[in-house]
């Protein structure tokens, strides 16, 4: 597998698209005025106790107070104690150093934790443990010990007595001297935060993750990463100085576009992005998903479509799911969808299908850097899994709710806003004293009114004794209408 990743900068947002065998993977957006804060670390004040749910509201500078679970209150002994109740450990008023682990999704404010962590290109710092860990991504056991009894070798060596590590994927096969160097930049910086929070009592942020395009040079270069190419000459400049400081052994991956052409049209992103934004994904077959994202979980519907096969149904049918696989994984990541997913294969006869559209599902999953749980298949024949979510997804970071029809994806037919105007005349006639009424709707319910409904308008003026004038009114949707007394 080859990758490149494509850096799109302008004055109003950074965009980064990884493309993975020529087909867009991931899209990342940072927006100047709404930059996600997973990572940053605050010094923040409890407002609010919340003994029923275990939690409590912290705040933190932002508009919506953060939320905080009593599971992610260090206890001073290296990690949390599940036993201690939320008032046992924080009181109103109460100081806190936080980090954000997820950022504000829709009304929901952001999550906190005070066992911090703090990244570098090799390593992750957590000054509340003394464990030395390795990422999973790692797999040789040789490397795996070789690279735990450097790390203890340097705590040893430079005295560093607080805190554990766990060494990042990017870390295997660097020498000793490369993980020495991350340990002293990470021990810098978190002196740099302790001085910090002595001088400040807060609400406010004491470390700040990277911007985007920097996070791209720490996190995202891997070993079938080929180019970096990035569209705009200052933002390149700052990334080859932070490279040449921090990981120099990269330096050439990276590449400034300087092409006419929009760099996202290299790999036809913009179009991919507008077609995660939809609910139906074609497959190649002629099949196709259907996906939506509510509150409560994501759903995924997969459906033969005009693939009719060349065996049988039972066959067509296991195809068509084995090609479903990897388009979902893909969209999964295109989209940054999170939470809980419920995928509705279409139904398989075969256990021994069952068992290899499942095994092949977490094979392609083992690609996403979002950690994932495949339950398996339900009574109901339905496939359950979780994707972490850290970030609000595509959909809710590009597209807003319907104002006309609130989200719903449907709207009440002219038909039935009539009906609803024949009862609201009826209500108030009941209850006010007037001579006629003026009703303002918009243009297709007018037009029915005046037509199809006719009958019934006239049949309603002479039970309730009274004329009944309509007026388009052109800014009204659908669904909106006003009854007047005249």
């Amino acid at each position: 597998m080859n990758a490149e990743i494509l850096v799109n900068v302008t004055p109003m947002e950074t965009r980064v698209a990884v493309v993975e065998n020529g087909a867009v993977q991931e899209i990342y957006i940072e927006r100047i005025q709404n930059v996600g804060i997973v990572g940053n670390i605050y010094q923040g004040k409890v407002v609010r106790v919340l003994p029923g749910m275990q939690a409590a509201f912290v705040d933190i500078g932002l508009d919506r107070a953060a939320f905080i679970h009593a599971s992610d209150i260090d206890t001073g002994r290296g990690d949390s104690d599940q036993s201690r109740s939320i008032q046992s450990l924080v009181h109103e008023g109460k100081s806190l150093t936080v980090q954000v682990i997820k950022d504000p999704i829709g009304t929901k404010g952001a999550r906190l934790t005070t066992q911090l962590s703090i990244p570098s290109r090799y390593l992750v710092y957590m000054p509340a443990s003394n464990h030395i860990g390795v990422s999973q991504r790692i797999e040789g056991e040789a490397e795996r010990e070789r690279l735990k009894a450097v790390v203890a070798q340097v705590k040893a060596d430079e005295g560093i007595e607080q805190g554990g590590y766990i060494l990042r994927t990017a870390a295997e096969g660097i020498t000793d001297i490369e993980i020495q160097s991350d340990m002293n930049y990470l021990k810098r910086v978190f002196r740099v935060l302790g001085e910090r929070v002595k001088e400040n009592e807060g609400p406010l942020v004491i470390y700040e993750d990277l911007p985007l395009y920097l996070r791209v040079a720490r996190d995202l270069v891997r070993a079938d990463v080929e180019k970096i190419r990035i569209d705009s000459r200052e933002t390149f400049s700052k990334v080859i100085d932070f490279v040449r400081k921090y990981t120099p052994e990269v330096e050439s991956v990276f590449e400034y576009y300087p092409g006419e052409r929009p760099i996202f049209d290299l790999f036809a992103v913009e179009d991919e992005i507008g077609k995660a934004l939809g609910r139906k994904v074609e497959l190649k077959s002629g099949g196709y998903l259907i996906i939506d994202q509510t509150e409560a979980m994501t759903t995924v519907d997969v459906n033969t479509g005009a693939f009719v096969g060349h065996r049988n149904l039972e066959e067509t049918i296991f195809k068509t799911n084995l090609e479903a696989v990897t388009a979902i994984v893909r969209q999964l990541r295109l989209r940054n969808l999170g939470g809980i997913i419920i995928i509705d294969f279409i139904d398989m006869d075969e256990t021994e299908h069952q068992r290899q559209v499942l095994r092949m599902l977490e094979k392609h999953l083992e690609k996403d850097h979002a950690k994932t749980k495949v339950t398996g298949v339900s009574e109901l024949g339905l496939v359950e899994m979780t994707r972490k979510r850290t970030r609000e997804s595509l959909e809710h970071m590009l597209t807003e709710t319907c104002p006309v029809c609130e989200g719903r994806g449907r709207l009440k037919t002219p038909q039935t806003i009539c009906y609803e105007v024949f009862r609201e005349i009826l209500r108030e006639d009941r209850a006010y004293q007037n001579d006629q009424y003026l009703v303002l709707a918009s243009q297709e319910v007018v037009d029915r009114l005046l037509d199809e409904e006719s009958s019934n308008v006239a049949d309603l003026e002479e039970f309730i004794g009274k004329p009944i004038r309509f007026q388009v009114e052109p800014m009204y949707s659908q669904e909106q209408f006003d009854v007047i007394l005249q």
